[in-house]
């Protein structure tokens, strides 16, 4: 796909979309009057820093960034800041990016080598609140070479490490002078993609002028505006009002524009499962028999035909049942007769209420899920439902994320996790043990040196069958030894006013509304004639 940096295929590079927002005044939408190059979109949550130092836009879905590759349409990987892919030499140990000429930050300072540098060496630095830093593991050093060239080494060849360089570059001259972790370029940015960041009101919205100094084409969409709003009923309601002109929404309210014609529907696929975590330190959900019984009982099925009215797949694991890594014997059927002989086995009796106990324990547990979340809700109220049946009682309980993080190691947790663009990028952070309780990372604290074995193996070799072996094991594995149930994979669904061309979508990771939508290539978008 050729470059669209002068309204071709180019301007990719800045990434996945934008990462937060926050709520617009009554009546800013286009409908209400605004002017026809704005666009106001209703998100459920925002970024707590915008600076790549701390893992904002990692995926390279940044509007205010670009890394030093992008992504296509297609999730290919195509030239952004670097004027080509790189060039990888000594067995994949070594990486070379020229870079593009010519490029400026916001602030009008030239793009140079040592900003390159200074971003992975600082994302690197233990001292840096970065949770994603394994995801750079490979990386042994990372230096200049002359004017316009960086180079990685790498302590091991790593396969997928091409797509890790879509990380957003940082100035070293405006962010090199403070304290990564508290420093005002966490929410004063400088970055060298198609839009600054005008304003941040939090918890309300952001606003995104576009870049005078962009080396891409001039975007036809001025000023974006990401509006930060919770509740999903609250959000249609806002857009159905015309105060905002698009917004992530649920199916069954996406389903109630179906007969708008002002307005169109736009279905992203998705590595985004819907998942509980069943941590070990709990004296429940840590037994196995408790989760190999709750992964037989969970009726997978009816979960994307009631809750996500077809808009998702069932999910046997992190892998999605139609990607090419998915595992070979993975996909199982509900099977309540295995979930009962299971826990009789374990010794896991059934009481008088039905509800089964062992040593004077019964098998009970509490799974929060955050608040305004209504598929997140459903899917915690249905999940409690099949464990009843086997004789888990399971209390769905809603929280915000405040209340839930500090629980996180002993409670159950409806939670959302998903990468595009290699195994590697999300199954590691999800279930090796070395990131255990690493905020977010392996929220569960799965344990499974099996699985750990394979996780390394697969992002250390280099032959494709041997990495599809490695990750057909991490699968088998989680059958067998499951430290998660994994529920669902949701379509992400966006409604849109239908008044510009351009608009497509990707398959999207986890992280979306701010981060990736039918937005991620908005520099790119044509008003319609």
């Amino acid at each position: 796909m050729a470059r669209r940096r002068t309204r071709g295929a180019a301007a990719l590079a800045a990434a996945l979309g934008t990462a937060a927002a926050a709520c617009s005044a009554p009546g800013s939408g286009a409908e209400a009057g605004s002017p026809a190059d704005s666009v106001v979109i209703g998100v459920s949550s925002e970024p707590d820093t915008l600076s790549p130092l701390l893992g904002y836009g990692k995926d390279g879905n940044s509007k205010i960034f670009d890394g030093l590759l992008a992504h296509d349409a297609g999730l290919g990987l195509e030239p952004a800041l670097a004027a080509a892919l790189p060039e990888i030499t000594d067995g994949g140990l070594t990486y070379t990016y020229t870079l593009r000429q010519g490029v400026e930050f916001s602030d009008g300072e030239p793009l140079t080598p040592a900003d390159v540098v200074f971003t992975y060496r600082t994302v690197l630095d233990e001292k840096t609140n970065n949770t994603s830093r394994s995801e750079l593991n490979a990386v042994e050093d990372v230096r200049a070479a002359g004017d316009d060239k960086v180079v990685f080494r790498l302590k091991y060849p790593y396969a997928p490490f091409a797509g890790r360089t879509v990380l957003p570059i940082v100035p070293e001259h405006a962010a090199g002078g403070q304290d990564p972790n508290t420093g005002s370029f966490n929410t004063e940015p400088v970055g060298t993609g198609p839009y600054v960041l005008s304003s941040w009101r939090k918890g309300e919205k952001l606003t995104f002028k576009a870049n005078p100094r962009y080396w891409g084409a001039a975007p036809e969409v001025k000023t974006l505006t990401m509006a930060i709003v919770q509740d999903d009923d609250v959000r249609a309601t806002r857009l159905r009002s015309g105060d905002l002109d698009g917004a992530v929404l649920p199916p069954a309210l996406a389903a109630t524009f179906e007969d708008d014609d002002s307005r169109k529907t736009h279905t992203a696929t998705s590595y985004d499962s819907r998942t509980v975590t069943l941590p070990t330190a709990n004296e429940v959900t840590g037994d196995r028999a408790i989760r190999r019984a709750l992964d037989a009982a969970v009726d997978r099925e009816a979960m994307v035909d009631k809750i996500l009215d077809g808009a998702g797949r069932p999910a046997y694991g992190p892998i999605p049942v139609d990607d090419p890594w998915f595992g070979p014997g993975v996909r199982r059927e509900r099977d309540l007769g295995k979930a009962r002989t299971v826990l009789d086995d374990a010794g896991w009796k059934p009481g008088k209420d039905g509800i089964r106990a062992r040593d004077g324990r019964r098998a009970a547990f509490t799974l929060l899920y955050p608040s305004g979340d209504k598929v997140r809700q459903d899917h915690a109220l249905a999940y409690a439902s099949d464990a009843r049946k086997a004789g888990i009682d399971v209390t769905a309980e809603s929280a915000t994320w405040e209340v839930i993080e500090p629980r996180m190691k002993d409670d159950a947790v409806l939670a959302g996790f998903g990468s595009t663009g290699d195994p590697d990028y999300g199954l590691y952070t999800t279930l090796h043990s070395s990131l255990a309780g690493d905020g977010f990372n392996n929220m569960g604290r799965y344990d499974n040196p099996a699985v750990d074995k394979a996780l390394d193996t697969g992002r250390r070799v280099q032959d494709p069958l041997a990495r599809k072996a490695a990750y057909d094991t991490v699968q088998k594995e989680l059958v067998e030894d499951p430290g998660y149930t994994f529920l669902t994979h949701i379509d992400h669904l966006y409604v849109l006013a239908d008044r510009w061309e351009g608009l497509t979508t990707q398959t999207e990771p986890h992280e979306h509304g701010f981060a990736s939508g039918p937005w991620w290539n908005v520099e790119d978008w044509q008003p319609k004639e």
